[in-house]
C-alpha cells in the first residue's frame, strides 16, 4: 500500500491570548504527529507565538498585515489582551474584520486539506466550502460549555435537561445570549468541533449528549497546555511574564506544601479599585500565604494613574508592610503553568476561563470559582456541583466583557470564608483535595500514547487523510 503522504493544515487563531495559546498548542500537536501546519497569525502576535510555543520542523508562522494605523491603535497592540478599556477593544475588534481579505488571498493561492479556525470568524465556513476542503471549529470552550449554551433557556436559570440539572448563579447578558447562539449556529455547520479538554474531566455523558442533541462531532484533544514539558516551554507559554520564573519558584520553595492560595483572574478582567480592595482584605483576613496577579493597566486607564500612587486606591493602608513575608503581588503577565505546578500552591481562586481551569486541573489544584464574563459561569457548575474540584465564592453578576464598572461586589467575607473552605484542612477540603488530585492524573493520561486524547488525535488524523485521499 503506498505511504500516504502528510495533512496540510492551516490554523487560524483568534486575537486573544485564552483563544491563541491552547489553539497554537493543537497545532503543534498536529505538527509532533509529522502533519504540515501552518499558523495564520499577525506580526505582534507571530513573536510571541516564535518563543512561546515548542520548535516543530514541520510547523510554520505566515503573518498578515495587522492594521493598526488604519484604526487608530498604537503599532504592536494586535491582541485584545493587550487592551483594557472598552474604546480600544472596539478598534482590536474592527482590525481583526480587515484581516479577512489577506487570509483569504493566502490560503486560496495554497489550499490545504484542512483548516482549523477560530468561532469568531464565522466567514471561514464560506472559504472551506469554496475550496471543498473541511473545516475544523475552535472556541477555547469545554463541550459542557457548549452543551450548556444550547440548551439554556433565556427565562430560567435552571437548565433541566443536561446529564447533570443545574441552576445559574446568574443569567447571561442577553446580548451575549445572542451572539454566542450565532456563532454556534455557523460552527455546527462545519466538519466537528476540536475540543482542548479530555474525555474524563468533560465526561462521557456530556459527549453523547452533545451528538445526540446536535448531531455533530466533537474531538477531545487536550489538555494541550501538557505539550509542554520542560520548566522552560512552561514558562514561555504566551505573553512575557513580569517577573521570572526563578524569582517565582524561589518564593514559592520557601513555602510549606499546599499553602499558598493563587489568586489570577485571567488576562481580560480588570476588576475596578473597590474590588480589588476586597480581595486584598479578604485574603488577609484568610491569613493565608498568597500570589496575586493583578493585570496592568494600559492606555487611558494608566494616563488617569499617572499621578497617584496606584497602590493606594485598591490595598487597604499598610497592606504591603504586613504581608511582605506572606504574599507576592504580581502585576501584569505571570508564569501560570510554573506557578499552579508548585507543591506550595493550595487553591487557586479563578475566573474559570478555560485555559486556567484546565491548567489547575492538570495541576491537581482545588477551585475557588469567581466566574466574571462569556462561557465561565458554566464552567463553574463543571468545577462545583459536577466533577466536585472546588468550590463557589458567590459571583452572581454576568457581564459580556470583562471589564467596566459593576454592580455587585463579591464581600471580602465571602473571599475569606471560600479561601478558608479550601486550605484549612477540614474534611470537604480533603476531599476535593483528592479528587481535584485524581484528574490531574488522568489528564497526564489522556496526552500519553494510548490514553484518550493521544487517540482522538491519532482518529482525527486518520479521518482527514480518508476524506483528502477520497477526492484523488
Amino acid at each position: 500500500m503506498e505511504e500516504r503522504g502528510p495533512l496540510k493544515l492551516c490554523f487560524i487563531h483568534f486575537l486573544a491570548a485564552g483563544h491563541m495559546i491552547p489553539l497554537c498548542d493543537i497545532a503543534t500537536l498536529f505538527a509532533s504527529r509529522g502533519q504540515h501546519v501552518t499558523i495564520i497569525t499577525t506580526p505582534s502576535n507571530a513573536q510571541i507565538l516564535r518563543k512561546s510555543i515548542p520548535s516543530q520542523p514541520f510547523l510554520r508562522l505566515h503573518s498578515v498585515h495587522f492594521p493598526s494605523e488604519e484604526v487608530g491603535l498604537p503599532d504592536g497592540v494586535e491582541n485584545i489582551s493587550s487592551v483594557s478599556d472598552l474604546h480600544n477593544l472596539t478598534k482590536v475588534f474592527e482590525a481583526t474584520a480587515m484581516l479577512q481579505p489577506p487570509i483569504e488571498h493566502f490560503v486560496e493561492q495554497q489550499p490545504p486539506d484542512c483548516i482549523v479556525a477560530d468561532f469568531l470568524f464565522p466567514w471561514v465556513h464560506d472559504l472551506a466550502n469554496r475550496l471543498n476542503i473541511p473545516r475544523l471549529v475552535f472556541n477555547g470552550f469545554s463541550l459542557f460549555a457548549i452543551c450548556a449554551i444550547h440548551s439554556a433557556s433565556p427565562d430560567s436559570l435552571v437548565i433541566s435537561t443536561l446529564p447533570h440539572p443545574i441552576t445559574m448563579n446568574a443569567s447571561p447578558p442577553k446580548e451575549l445570549t445572542e451572539f454566542l447562539e450565532k456563532m454556534l449556529e455557523t460552527a455546527l455547520k462545519s466538519y466537528g468541533f476540536i475540543v482542548n479538554n479530555f474525555t474524563e474531566l468533560e465526561g462521557q455523558e456530556y459527549i453523547q449528549y452533545y451528538e445526540k442533541t446536535t448531531g455533530h462531532r466533537a474531538w477531545h484533544l487536550g489538555p494541550a497546555s501538557l505539550i509542554r514539558r520542560s520548566a522552560q516551554e512552561k514558562a514561555e507559554r504566551g505573553m512575557e511574564s513580569v517577573v521570572s520564573m526563578h524569582e517565582c519558584v524561589t518564593w514559592l520553595d520557601s513555602k510549606p506544601d499546599n499553602s499558598v492560595v493563587y489568586i489570577c483572574f485571567g488576562s481580560l478582567c480588570h476588576f475596578p479599585d473597590h474590588q480589588l480592595y476586597e480581595i486584598a482584605c479578604g485574603i488577609q483576613a484568610s491569613d493565608h500565604a498568597f500570589i496575586w496577579v493583578v493585570p496592568e493597566k494600559k492606555g487611558k486607564e494608566q494616563e488617569q494613574d499617572e499621578d497617584q500612587d496606584q497602590d493606594e486606591k485598591w490595598l487597604p493602608k499598610g497592606f504591603h508592610q504586613r504581608n511582605a513575608k506572606k504574599g507576592m503581588i504580581i502585576r501584569g503577565w505571570a508564569p501560570q503553568m510554573i506557578i499552579l505546578g508548585h507543591p506550595a500552591i493550595g487553591c487557586f481562586v479563578t475566573h474559570c476561563g478555560w485555559n486556567s481551569t484546565l491548567e489547575a486541573v492538570s495541576a491537581g489544584i482545588p477551585m475557588l470559582t469567581w466566574p466574571v464574563h462569556g462561557e465561565q459561569f458554566y464552567n463553574e457548575k463543571l468545577i462545583t456541583e459536577v466533577r466536585g474540584i472546588g468550590v463557589e465564592v458567590g459571583a452572581a453578576e454576568w457581564t459580556s466583557i470583562g471589564f467596566g464598572e459593576r454592580h455587585k461586589l463579591v464581600s471580602r467575607d465571602s473571599i475569606e470564608k471560600g479561601v478558608r473552605r479550601l486550605m484549612d484542612a477540614g474534611d470537604e477540603a480533603m476531599q476535593i483535595r483528592r479528587r481535584a488530585q485524581e484528574f490531574a492524573q488522568k489528564a497526564r493520561e489522556a496526552v500519553r500514547e494510548g490514553g484518550s486524547s493521544h487517540n482522538n488525535l491519532t482518529a482525527l488524523i486518520d479521518d482527514l487523510i480518508l476524506l483528502r485521499d477520497a477526492k484523488l
